[in-house]
């Protein structure tokens, strides 16, 4: 059912998206449907869940604190893609459907606040620049993953290999982490705003 769902939400949005269809891609009667869930909502919370939760377990699956900052970047960016490009759907229904939805953004900000964090505590680890502050840090990772999240539709959608979008991002983070803290090691105060 929701492997059912998830092709349908991807496919015709939230709004367009009916219980009907549903049920009959899944060859189940929408009685049923509605007996395991019980409304289009229900069924759309609990798709988003499993696929945070997919999505945040190949992340974390990629992730070890104990390798060099260079290498994990690129298996952490190149897991991140992969899952993409292997479960498009579930990402267009993440990414573009979720975060578009009044009421279910929550969900996909709870996810990305998780990603965040991890590539936060790995500029932290491997930036060497005195001063560098958690605000460095963690704006530098919300840019990372923003970057991130727009490159990894276009692959959802076929418009760029994995192998391209992994090299693109990684040169961005390498040239951008260069900067992190800057303001600081420079001597020039960053400005109240910034």
């Amino acid at each position: 059912m929701l492997d059912a769902a998830i092709t349908e939400f991807s496919e015709t949005g939230f709004s367009d998206t009916s219980m009907d269809a549903i049920a009959a891609r899944a060859a189940i009667s929408k009685p049923m449907l509605y007996l395991y869930y019980g409304s289009k909502d229900e069924l759309f919370t609990a798709c988003i869940t499993r696929e945070s939760g997919r999505f945040i377990e190949a992340m974390s699956t990629g992730f070890d604190p104990d390798m060099r900052q260079r290498e994990q970047a690129r298996v952490l960016v190149r897991e991140f893609l992969r899952y993409v490009h292997e479960h498009a759907q579930s990402w267009r229904v993440l990414y573009r459907v979720a975060s578009g939805t009044a009421g279910f953004a929550g969900a996909v900000t709870g996810a990305r606040a998780q990603i965040t964090e991890m590539i936060t505590d790995l500029i932290r680890r491997g930036t060497t620049v005195e001063g560098a502050s958690d605000v460095d840090f963690e704006l530098t990772a919300v840019a990372l993953v923003g970057a991130a999240e727009a490159v990894a539709d276009r692959v959802s959608e076929g418009d760029v290999s994995i192998d391209a979008a992994t090299d693109l991002l990684l040169g961005i983070t390498w040239r951008g982490l260069k900067g992190v803290g800057t303001h600081v090691a420079d001597g020039v105060p960053a400005a109240d705003g910034d």
